[in-house]
């Protein structure tokens, strides 16, 4: 009777060795998925400050175009001829 029971044992140890197995190979992919999503949004926030740095440069680079096509110049100009409100 207590050799059945030691086979029950390591039986019940084998199905334990093989979930734990499981489990940590599942808990490795998920640590690989997770790696992946920081990398995804380290990726995205270096894309978010790129288009920021663009958007901040647009008021400066509208002004020196319109200083070089002379329209500001024109719309005030423009401006002395229509009604005011």
């Amino acid at each position: 009777m207590a050799e059945l029971t030691q086979e029950l044992l390591f039986e019940v140890l084998r199905k334990i060795q093989t979930v734990l197995s499981s489990l940590k190979e599942g808990q490795r992919d998920t640590r690989q998925e997770i790696v992946s999503l920081r990398n995804y949004m380290h990726v995205m926030q270096g894309d978010m400050n790129n288009m920021r740095g663009t958007i901040w440069q647009i008021p400066d680079r509208l002004d020196r175009i319109e200083n070089r096509l002379e329209l500001r110049e024109l719309a005030e100009a423009q401006a002395r001829f229509e009604p005011h409100p």
